[in-house]
């Protein structure tokens, strides 16, 4: 498996048995460790308050019937065999379902989109766009702006409930492994012992994320795995031992018998037994590490089998006890022998660090996808791994993640309240990837909208109901996801909202190419030695902060380069066909355009890899085009116009492959119906048969040779190219300069109060108190030339 860029850059042959059973192997330490130490808290938090075991064993029954079946039909029968099939490329997750719909429908609310980035090897749709055409839904939601702006703010809330979740998992998990030193402390001590040590547990699971966890990442397969051995052979130690007939409770009428037993209370109890499934929409997020293959093999073989072996274990001992002085002993430690449960106790804390573990670094990687699509505050991300992709490390995520963590275990102290709060969180997400899924059904598959009906209907109302046996218990701790989840809602709608006016405010205030080409002649333009990389949004045009730079200053850069780094909606974006070189300009003028894009997994790169890359990409870029115009002047005997050069793109790949795909753009959205590209012929070749060659020459030297005998048909052409490339060559050991605009945003009088909260308070808070754009783009300081920018919205 290639980790560098993931399942999705993979060979889309299949895997033989033995890489899928290596896979399937791993994945227990990366993917089941939070699934698998649901055990330990599930029957306490359902037996907290609402209903009590009895001597009629019908409660331990019903709960132990509504457990199996839960897990049979959602993390079994809806994940494994529907949901993990609607990946993006090999990858899962809320965004990965959300890109999906947004390249068969145009409802992405992102607002550089263009035509070229359809022809990238990951945006592949299932059928023909015409065929996609038929779709009445589709139709719906791209006429319906309230509909797309409906779909995101149901993306954000999944994102924002993942991101709960990473607060509210790891202190229930380590909590609960912790409880089990109740059975060996005396009443007075367990409070001053349990709540202490899960403090300091959580305090150095988070010190140590900024090492990675590459370096212990070969043990967490081995301590799931060899949890998984011990509840499941403790499980069916009890039902040998103490009810060898417990799994006549599997029968189903045991779930109608318990609730017309119980009755309301039997219905406020479901949000504990929802927990069994706390981990689930993991398999489905960390798709992209393993496979569909190697997931299936071992939650159907091995997962599965051992939680229902230790729920049934459980169940068989509590059917045979019922002199318990408190509800809050019906829990795991209470089925395990005396003779081993210090050696079950570390291994269900090892785990439960573990299952903690994979649910932080599920939160980075959501939170690293939410600010690609301009949806999060800009915050460092650190990759803490060279070989291994997708490892990351958000310091302010992670110490605010510790706080939260440890004030829930403070102030909850006990697992009714972290459960009932854990089990909104899971459920919430849950319910998202469903009406997700259902639209990939219609919308990707092309499936009958009944059948994505039917998947709605069945699989949302058993989660609605758990919903709203969850919901019920607002003030009983449900409180907390929702009030995180409002904040962070707040937060990314504020950030997406500017952000997107922001967009609209440089696309109309853009200058136009005829004035930039003018620059010498009105103000007496300097051009000054080096390389000028001006950061903007646009993907075409002049930005309305170059113009005020050159306006105050009347001088640029020898080489002045536009450069817009972009996000596209597929997971990954090959290196070959991550740059879109165009001309803004005449070659006389020295000015380009680089459109860089990336998907929402994909690494951004370091500022001096950049650099050479984009300085090997241009010099790729101006012989192919040299070449060009010759075979256009051949053919036609004809200039382009500068309005039409700038329009035209092309795709360069530095040094392993030399695409050329020529692309007319419109200046701003696309639109589907009106919008054209025009293919032109590729030319493919290597540096010797260029008659180039490029060489790097230190971090910050790149060196070019020029063959005086250039196949071209005009020698005219084959001076100007070589004019040009030496010219790029003295650019770039003079130094390159990166221009950033440092915006101040504000309202435009008349404005709503919400506006005004919204964007002269909160958003401004936010930009002043997270990373600037140099810090997310990696820029130098000493390279560094901030624009002061105002924009009125």
């Amino acid at each position: 498996m290639d980790l560098e860029f993931g399942r999705g850059l993979r060979s889309p042959k299949r895997d033989s048995w033995k890489t899928t059973l290596l896979l399937a192997y791993q994945s227990l330490g990366v993917v089941y460790g939070d699934l698998s130490i649901s055990p330990l808290y599930v029957y306490k938090s359902t037996f907290a308050e609402d209903i009590q075991h009895s001597e009629t064993n019908e409660e331990i029954f019903g709960v132990l019937s509504f457990v199996f079946w839960t897990l049979t039909l959602i993390p079994l029968i809806k994940y494994v065999s529907i949901v993990l099939r609607a990946d993006d490329n090999g990858e899962g997750g809320t965004f990965a379902l959300y890109s999906l719909i947004c390249r068969h429908a145009n409802v992405s609310l992102l607002p550089n989109r263009q035509i070229a980035d359809e022809e990238l090897s990951t945006y592949k749709l299932e059928c023909p766009p015409e065929i996609n055409d038929k779709s009445r839904i589709k139709f719906w939601l791209e006429k319906h702006r309230k509909l797309r702006v409906a779909l995101l703010i149901m993306v954000m809330i999944g994102t924002c409930m993942v991101i709960g979740d990473g607060v509210l998992t790891p202190a229930i998990s380590v909590f609960s492994a912790v409880s089990g030193l109740e059975f060996s402390l005396s009443k007075d001590h367990r409070e001053y012992a349990v709540i202490p040590i899960t403090c300091a547990i959580l305090a150095f699971l988070f010190a140590l994320q900024h090492y990675g966890t590459h370096r212990v990442g070969f043990l967490f397969a081995p301590i799931v795995l060899a949890w998984l051995f011990c509840m499941s052979s403790v499980g069916l130690y009890n039902i040998i031992h103490w009810n060898p007939q417990i799994y006549e409770a599997l029968n189903p009428y045991y779930m109608f018998k318990f609730l017309k037993k119980t009755r309301k209370y039997g219905w406020m109890s479901l949000g504990g037994i929802l927990l069994c499934m706390t981990g689930s929409e993991a398999m489905f997020a960390d798709l992209g590490h393993f496979s569909y293959s190697a997931i299936q093999l071992a939650f159907t073989c091995l997962v599965y089998p051992a939680l229902i072996l230790a729920y049934m274990g459980q169940a068989a001992y509590l059917s045979k006890h019922h002199d318990f002085y408190s509800s809050s002993q019906v829990g795991f430690y209470i089925a395990v022998p005396d003779r081993i449960r210090w050696p079950v106790l570390v291994l269900a804390i090892l785990a439960s660090v573990v299952g903690s573990q994979a649910i932080i670094s599920g939160t980075f990687s959501i939170i690293n996808q939410s600010q690609s699509l301009s949806c999060f505050p800009r915050v460092k991300v650190v990759h803490t791994s060279e070989k291994i992709h997708g490892q990351i490390y958000i310091p302010e995520i992670n110490w605010l993640l510790m706080i939260l963590c440890i004030a829930v275990t403070v102030g909850f102290r006990d697992t009714k309240h972290m459960g009932n709060a854990s089990g909104l969180a899971v459920i919430t997400v849950m319910l998202v990837t469903t009406f997700l899924t259902s639209l990939v059904i219609v919308l990707c598959w092309h499936r009958p909208p009944l059948l994505a009906l039917a998947f709605l209907l069945f699989f949302g109302s058993i989660e609605a109901l758990y919903f709203s046996a969850s919901l019920i218990k607002f003030l009983e701790g449900a409180w907390l996801p929702i009030l995180l989840a409002l904040i962070l809602m707040a937060v990314m709608l504020v950030w997406h909202y500017t952000t997107i006016k922001k967009y609209e405010f440089d696309l109309h205030n853009k200058v136009t190419l005829e004035w930039l080409l003018a620059l010498g002649d009105k103000l007496g333009m300097v051009r000054v030695p080096g390389i000028g990389l001006v950061y903007t949004d646009l993907t075409s045009g002049v930005p309305a902060n170059f113009s005020r730079f050159v306006t105050n200053l009347p001088a640029f850069h020898q080489v002045l380069v536009f450069v817009c780094v972009k996000s596209v909606p597929v997971p990954y974006v090959f290196p070959a066909e991550r740059y879109l070189i165009g001309r803004v300009g005449p070659p006389g003028h020295r000015s380009y355009r680089c459109i860089v894009r990336y998907g929402y997994r994909d690494v951004h790169q370091d500022v001096d890899s950049f650099e050479t890359e984009l300085v090997e990409t241009l010099a790729t870029f101006i012989k192919l085009d040299a070449s060009y115009r010759c075979s256009e002047a051949s053919e036609q005997d004809l200039e382009l116009e500068p309005s039409e050069e700038e329009r035209r793109l092309t795709v360069i790949a530095s040094n392993t492959l030399r695409r050329r795909a020529s692309y007319d753009l419109q200046d701003s959205v696309h639109h589907s119906a009106a919008s054209t590209v025009e293919m032109h012929a590729a030319a493919t070749g290597t540096a010797d048969d260029d008659g180039l060659e490029i060489s790097s020459a230190g971090p910050k030297q790149v060196r070019f040779f020029v063959d005086s005998h250039v196949a071209s048909p005009e020698a005219g052409e084959s001076k100007q190219m070589a004019e040009e490339l030496e010219a790029l060559a003295a650019a770039r050991e003079s130094g390159t300069a990166f221009i950033l605009g440092h915006s101040h945003v504000q309202c435009k009088p008349g404005s709503s109060v919400l506006k005004r909260l919204a964007v002269d308070v909160g958003y401004n808070f936010l930009r002043r108190n997270c990373r600037g754009p140099d810090v997310a783009l990696r820029v130098p300081p000493a390279s560094l030339l901030e624009v002061g920018m105002v924009y009125v919205l």
